[in-house]
């Protein structure tokens, strides 16, 4: 079976509900995935929303989860550092963690969780950006898996 990734709180391609939007309590959404790659090292997540009016709009960086990690529980912790090692990189709203969608009134935006397996560790300090998670994966993607939602407000 190919590397991918699902969410028991929304569908994959369905509108993402309130709760994990900044209309509400802007927790994170529930995210599980298949048996990754052989020789998997560590996963790393961007979520981000190309249809922002500034473009691509980062919502979520997290990296160095460790590959026997299969899912991430609903409403993850702000913090710099997970207590199982994983790193929350630093989003657009200038915070750790993850910010959900909160897009200006109009037509709605896109979401996409993307979860990377890789050949190793980023080793990356916390408060990272996107950029610098993106160009240190270069040369190390084993696999991508990706969840979308949409949201409008």
């Amino acid at each position: 079976m190919a590397f991918a990734i699902s969410s028991t709180s929304f569908q994959n391609g369905g509108d993402i509900p309130k709760k994990f939007s900044c209309d509400s309590a802007d927790v994170s959404p529930e995210l599980s995935w298949t048996e990754p790659p052989a020789g998997t090292q560590s996963f790393a997540l961007i979520a981000d929303d190309p249809d922002a009016p500034a473009g691509s709009w980062t919502h979520w960086v997290l990296f160095d989860l460790q590959p026997a990690t299969k899912n991430l529980p609903e409403g993850v912790s702000k913090i710099d550092e997970l207590p199982d090692g994983a790193r929350q990189g630093r989003n657009d709203f200038h915070k750790i963690g993850y910010n959900g969608p909160c897009p200006p009134p109009g037509k709605p935006h896109r979401y996409f969780f993307k979860l990377y397996a890789l050949d190793r560790k980023l080793d990356l300090k916390p408060a990272t950006s996107k950029q610098e998670v993106e160009q240190a994966m270069q040369g190390h993607i084993l696999g991508k898996a990706e969840w979308t939602g949409k949201y409008q407000r």
